[in-house]
């Protein structure tokens, strides 16, 4: 320990504030009143032994807020008053027991906002009792500050006559000198058994100035956040992009495939679109125009087709024999509501038939 300042509350209004001066192990000075504190100065703070009742209870290692509901229940097995309506602190456990303390909460805010009228913020509030060694066997007594004070193995309280002998049945507590209590508040400080200020009570942590590297840490989980997402981007375009690749490859060879054989180099799919462009024919192509011309043809009855002729330009030269001109004019206006443009010869009869021919274009 470097340097802290003990501070002990009064027990009433009547009471002067007292403060020992700790530095290097050692209390160095002593003093009523408040001394002069900087804004770095440690500042713990000494409850009096009136104002704070002490148990020891075997609690089994759970968490803080499991700890303390079990130590409200024995706290309520002690007191007559509810526990709910009281503070509980809880040490930390020492040989599988725990030190339990229980203040009004009144008097807990009260010491707390008379501090802060002075402008103190303690770190800690120790239960005087406390700051005393723990004895092997018996009882031990000290002066501090002007508060007597006993204490026992799992005991600790305010020293008045009645109600010590009441405790120890009758044995006198054995008395500490100045040096031993000196040493033993530097040891109570450095490994406090509890503190009061737990709870809705606890110190409230001021950040005064920017922290520099937790602000460094953040910036670096953001910039790494960054990069893990523009790297799944580019992983995810990649594999699209790849995949892409493999359907044009795929695409290609398949429309080699009906390409003949020699094909030289080049866009398979542009060339296979060539071919069959070529093979169909201009406009509808010839199987198309035929299947169409066929299906009017075969639909008029005693109607045939004698002859196609397919023209460069995609249209279709049929030659028909009918059975009269109502024949030639169905096929014909058949064809036009088919999607065609048709052209009629003159038709001349023959054998008792109607021949002529149409030319059906897109």
């Amino acid at each position: 320990m470097t340097a802290a300042t003990l501070l002990f509350l009064p027990t009433d209004d009547s009471q002067p504030w007292r403060w020992w001066r700790i530095r290097d192990d050692a209390v160095e000075r002593e003093g009523e009143g408040l001394p002069e504190l900087g804004a770095e100065d440690r500042v713990v703070a000494v409850a009096p032994a009136d104002a704070v009742t002490l148990h020891w209870a075997s609690l089994p290692a759970r968490s803080p807020a499991q700890a303390l509901a079990a130590a409200r229940v024995v706290v309520s097995d002690a007191t007559a008053e509810p526990a709910h309506d009281l503070h509980v602190a809880v040490g930390r456990e020492r040989e599988g027991e725990r030190a339990i303390a229980v203040v009004a909460p009144a008097r807990m805010a009260g010491w707390l906002a008379a501090m802060a009228q002075r402008g103190v913020d303690p770190v800690a509030i120790l239960p005087a009792p406390l700051l005393l060694p723990e004895p092997e066997e018996g009882y031990w007594r000290a002066d501090l500050a002007g508060q007597a004070v006993v204490r026992g193995r799992t005991t600790g309280w305010a020293d008045e006559p009645v109600l010590t002998g009441l405790v120890t049945r009758g044995e006198t507590p054995r008395l500490l000198d100045r040096a031993a209590v000196h040493a033993a508040v530097v040891g109570a400080m450095a490994e406090p058994a509890i503190d009061l200020r737990q709870g809705a009570f606890a110190r409230r942590r001021r950040r005064n100035a920017i922290d520099w590297l937790l602000v460094r840490r953040l910036a670096v989980l953001a910039g790494l956040i960054l990069l893990a997402t523009l790297a799944i981007d580019v992983v995810r375009i990649m594999r699209y992009s790849f995949g892409a690749d493999a359907v044009e490859q795929r695409a290609g060879e398949i429309a080699r495939q009906g390409l003949p054989r020699g094909t030289g180099e080049g866009d398979a799919a542009r060339m296979l679109g060539e071919r069959l462009a070529a093979l169909r024919g201009p406009g509808q192509g010839f199987t198309r125009t035929a299947a169409a011309v066929y299906a009017v043809v075969e639909a008029v009855p005693e109607s045939e087709v004698t002859a196609l002729q397919f023209e460069p330009n995609g249209s279709l030269r049929v030659s028909l024999s009918l059975a009269g001109e109502a024949q030639a004019n169905t096929v014909k206006s058949r064809l036009s509501a088919a999607g065609f443009t048709v052209e009629s010869s003159v038709f001349q009869q023959s054998a008792g038939r109607l021949t002529g021919d149409m030319t059906v274009r897109p």
